[in-house]
């Protein structure tokens, strides 16, 4: 039985909790701005945020911020170091 509490978004599985992303970013000193300008025209503001809250993204979503993250930072992390699913 579903919780009348429980947000929409865990109750279908489109909402995954905060990411290793965000932990990174924060770990980092990295800003949202700055992933977004690693990737002009690709990354948004808004994909990020919802990247290291936990929406659930495509894997060409997820791909994007990835390679954005890469470029920011100059590492070049997996797919795994910043998403758990």
């Amino acid at each position: 039985m579903e919780n009348e509490n429980e947000p929409a978004e865990r109750a279908d599985g489109r909402q995954m909790g905060e990411q290793p992303l965000a932990k990174l970013l924060r770990e980092k000193g990295v800003s949202r701005h700055d992933l977004v300008l690693a990737a002009p025209g690709e990354v948004t503001h808004k994909l990020v945020k919802r990247a290291e809250t936990g929406r659930r993204l495509t894997a060409h979503s997820k791909n994007l911020v990835l390679r954005a993250w890469n470029r920011a930072t100059g590492e070049n992390r997996p797919m795994s170091d910043l998403f758990s699913y």
